[in-house]
């Protein structure tokens, strides 16, 4: 049996851990453990409490970061002051809000997701919430006018986060296949066009289409309906509609808009053929690697301002690229040389030729690879092929690493031509990256808009984000800025009873310099647990 027992000593009493048993029917004490004076076992009692018995680590700098811009939006408010008077625990504005936070934070369906981050949500809605089916039917309640006033009070918030209520230019890009869901009519797959802040990327308004329709309209109809709908509201603003490479980009004076737009290099190969010491550093900060040359080309039969531009980044991601293309086409025309070598073809010259044609076709292959097919009839067909290096240089110093810009707006600089064309390669990455579950397959017309509308705010949220974050000196893509937030976590440190219930600790982990910088630029301190 183990008892504590004192003995008193010089006037202080000192404290043992005393076993007893009985030894021939009397009861002694076998063993003995000398444990010191009262402050000596209350010092041991806390070093014991001192190390926690689990830790646990939560999600915390992006959901906080995330949340803390919703709320400063007031995307609820704008909701719910769309949508009227309900009478529900729960209003379409809060759960509009919590359906955005989902889809740009987490990997996870809403009922698995919800108890992580709830903590983090004041007042927590109930959990029932985000039982299935009941998010939906909530998100029912937001019609096409309710989607059209919500647009128009975002776009009117964003301006105002970004100190310009009146007047913001603004790009229009076309961003086809978002989130891919089938139009419910005809299975076809329907794309957006989205007018975007022109310093950003932030989606303000949306116009739907359907791609690859012979009666769709034409993209300048598109970008003439969004922007009379921005003018609408916003009143005057630079507008400049964003074209594609091969689309033809043409300039919309009738309707006040400029436009930026690709050309193919192929169409011009007397751009492509000027030196690399013809082109200037853009922004080494902001575009580092980017060279451009800033000239002038027919196009169209119209003297246009041209950027052909090169970028390190891309002329080496083009380079390992045509290098795996080439090792593949290089192993296909070794397996069709040795099948012809066997004797046992059965196939004519001219399918043979249509095999080699096939393997070859991927761009600029057929520069290089140069082939030989001997012979006339089926068995007797010889391939012989091999690398021209010096066509091979040739490629890699027309080509890679290069793009060739169009553009109306003879005052940008470069780097503002530029930023502007890559606003569709943006949004289409950060469209890729939103981690929500999102319609897929065939749905009926309302629930693809307003999952397309849940889409669109969570971008215009990550952007807005991202751009607050340049304006702070941090040059981060929204991926690289998330994360960045996403390194910031709560750790939960449970420590050992000493009597009564087991104590909890929530800390935020160590931050770098950076992760320093966006805690205080997104206020996280004001999410951040209390220390207890």
């Amino acid at each position: 049996m183990a008892s504590i027992v004192g003995k008193r000593i010089g006037g202080r009493t000192y404290y043992y851990a005393v076993e007893s048993a009985r030894v021939d029917g009397e009861p002694r004490i076998v063993a003995q453990r000398y444990l010191g004076t009262a402050e000596d076992v209350a010092a041991a009692v806390d070093r014991v409490a001192a190390e926690p018995e689990h830790t646990r680590h939560l999600a915390f700098g992006e959901v906080a970061a995330v949340w803390g811009t919703i709320r400063r939006l007031d995307l609820a408010g704008i909701v719910d002051a769309a949508v009227g008077r309900q009478r529900t625990a729960v209003s379409a504005g809060t759960v509009v809000a919590l359906a955005v936070l989902h889809r740009a934070t987490a990997d996870r369906e809403p009922a698995r997701w919800w108890p992580e981050v709830s903590r983090l949500i004041r007042p927590e809605p109930p959990a029932q919430l985000w039982e299935p089916g009941r998010m939906r039917r909530a998100l029912r309640k937001i019609g096409p006018e309710q989607r059209r006033e919500v647009e128009f009070g975002m776009a009117a918030a964003v301006r105002a986060q970004l100190g310009a209520p009146d007047v913001l230019p603004a790009l229009v890009v076309d961003v086809p296949h978002l989130s891919s869901p089938a139009a419910p009519d005809r299975g076809e797959p329907a794309g957006m066009g989205v007018l975007v802040s022109r310093d950003g990327t932030i989606p303000l308004l949306t116009q739907d289409h359907l791609c690859g329709r012979a009666d769709r309209a034409p993209y300048g109809e598109l970008a003439r309906r969004l922007a009379e709908r921005h003018r609408e509201r916003a009143g005057t603003g630079e507008i400049t509609v964003v074209h594609d490479a091969g689309t033809h980009p043409h300039a919309h004076p009738e309707a006040g808009l400029g436009f930026v737009g690709g050309l193919l290099p192929g169409d011009h190969p007397e751009l492509l053929a000027h030196p690399p010491t013809a082109r200037r550093p853009v922004d080494p900060r902001r575009l580092p690697g980017l060279t451009a040359l800033d000239t002038r080309a027919v196009v169209d039969g119209v003297s246009r301002r041209v950027l052909l531009t090169h970028s390190e980044t891309l002329h080496a991601a083009q380079a390992r690229g045509f290098t795996e293309a080439l090792g593949q086409a290089a192993r296909r025309l070794d397996g069709l040389a040795e099948a012809l070598a066997a004797g046992d073809n059965r196939r004519s010259r001219d399918h043979v030729l249509a095999e080699i044609s096939r393997i070859t076709r991927v761009r600029w292959l057929d520069r290089v690879l140069v082939t030989s097919l001997q012979g006339s009839a089926p068995g007797e067909l010889r391939l012989h092929w091999h690398i021209d290096a010096a066509a091979r240089r040739r490629v890699a110093a027309e080509f890679f690493g290069k793009q060739l810009l169009v553009t109306d707006r003879d005052s940008w600089s470069a780097a503002e031509v530029i930023t502007a064309y890559r606003a569709r390669y943006h949004l289409d990455s950060t469209f890729g990256r939103l981690r929500g579950p999102q319609t897929r397959g065939r749905a009926d017309a309302e629930r693809i808009a307003v999952d397309r509308m849940i889409s669109v705010l969570a971008v215009s949220v990550l952007h807005l984000m991202r751009q607050e974050a340049n304006q702070a000196g941090l040059d981060l893509s929204v991926r690289e800025m998330f994360e960045q937030l996403a390194g910031i976590q709560e750790t939960v440190l449970r420590y050992p009873s000493t009597g009564g219930r087991p104590r909890t600790r929530r800390v935020i982990t160590d931050r770098t310099e950076v992760q320093q910088r966006l805690y205080d630029l997104f206020d996280l301190d004001r999410a951040a647990p209390r220390r207890r």
